[in-house]
């Protein structure tokens, strides 16, 4: 009705030109549909998660014992296995764009109730130097393809840092204004063999590169260092150490200063990868992840 009002008193230039201007105009709508959230999904609380050696011997989700409430999970039978409470970040490790196979995965989990969202990538290259090349475009499309889908599901990816331990750096080309990823792991491991104390100022470094890359604070996954030992080597050319109780408690503790209330935080890791210590391993760590699980920023007068 309206361009039948206009048409009695617009030329038909004018009239095309204006029909032209509502046509880019719901185009870049519907564009922006696609493009990334403006807000994340509120969630109600924090979820904590655990990666790799999720499921004990005879499949129970063993991080549980920690307070652990967001599972590794691969496919939708370990989905289907998840206790009351507990969600799943889904596996997707390709960083190949929508592929046949990559939507096979997600079809097969997509619509299942347990199902958090998806990890898309661990520690991914966008120089193609130490990894195969991973572009932010890939990750887009498949962040896209998931968010068309299922608009409450999460996709994930856990940073790489371009930098040094001294000075970190993360791609502009993977913050979520690019690539459409919903969250990002930010993982300092502060806890070096060659040094008496935890580098915690190390946590501060690696927050700012993130935000400076373009990644906004509440996007922000905080990541734990929860192994020691093993192969592991840093880039300092020495091994990581396991923290002491009173060092994952002042490491938590200044994660929750500078990061409160993540949609999730991430401890590396819950089962052994490379030789090393793990917190599948340590009784007494794990007595302070359940603490932290269960009260969060009120920990330290948590029963």
């Amino acid at each position: 009705m309206m361009f039948d009002r206009v048409k009695s008193k617009m030329p038909t230039t004018v009239l095309k030109r204006a029909r032209h201007f509502v046509v880019v105009a719901l185009a870049c709508f519907i564009a922006l549909g696609a493009s990334v959230r403006a807000e994340l999904p509120n969630p109600a609380r924090t979820r904590h998660f655990a990666s790799n050696g999720n499921s004990s011997a005879v499949g129970q989700f063993s991080p549980a014992a920690a307070g652990f409430d967001l599972a590794d999970v691969s496919n939708r039978q370990e989905l289907a296995r998840l206790p009351d409470g507990v969600m799943g970040l889904m596996w997707i490790g390709e960083c190949s764009g929508v592929t046949a196979h990559f939507q096979d995965l997600v079809n097969s989990v997509v619509d299942h109730p347990k199902l958090f969202g998806f990890y898309l990538m661990d520690d991914p290259d966008p120089t193609g130097r130490w990894r195969p090349l991973c572009k932010g475009s890939d990750l887009r499309a498949e962040s896209d393809w998931i968010h068309e889908r299922k608009p409450d599901a999460l996709t994930f990816i856990l940073l790489m840092n371009l930098g040094s331990s001294a000075a970190p750096a993360f791609s502009a080309e993977y913050a979520p204004d690019s690539s459409h990823v919903d969250l990002f792991g930010v993982s300092p491991y502060p806890c070096r063999i060659a040094w008496p104390t935890c580098d915690l100022n190390m946590i501060d470094r690696f927050v700012a590169a993130a935000q400076q890359s373009g990644i906004p604070l509440p996007r922000i996954t905080p990541t734990y260092q929860a192994f020691g030992g093993g192969t592991w080597s840093s880039d300092g050319g020495d091994g990581y150490r396991m923290p002491t109780v009173a060092e994952m408690n002042s490491m938590l503790e200044r994660w929750s200063e500078l990061v409160p209330n993540p949609v999730f935080d991430y401890a590396y890791s819950w089962g052994v990868q490379r030789s090393d210590t793990a917190l599948a391993n340590s009784a007494q760590l794990q007595k302070v992840f359940l603490r932290h699980n269960r009260c969060g920023q009120e920990a330290a007068t948590c029963p």
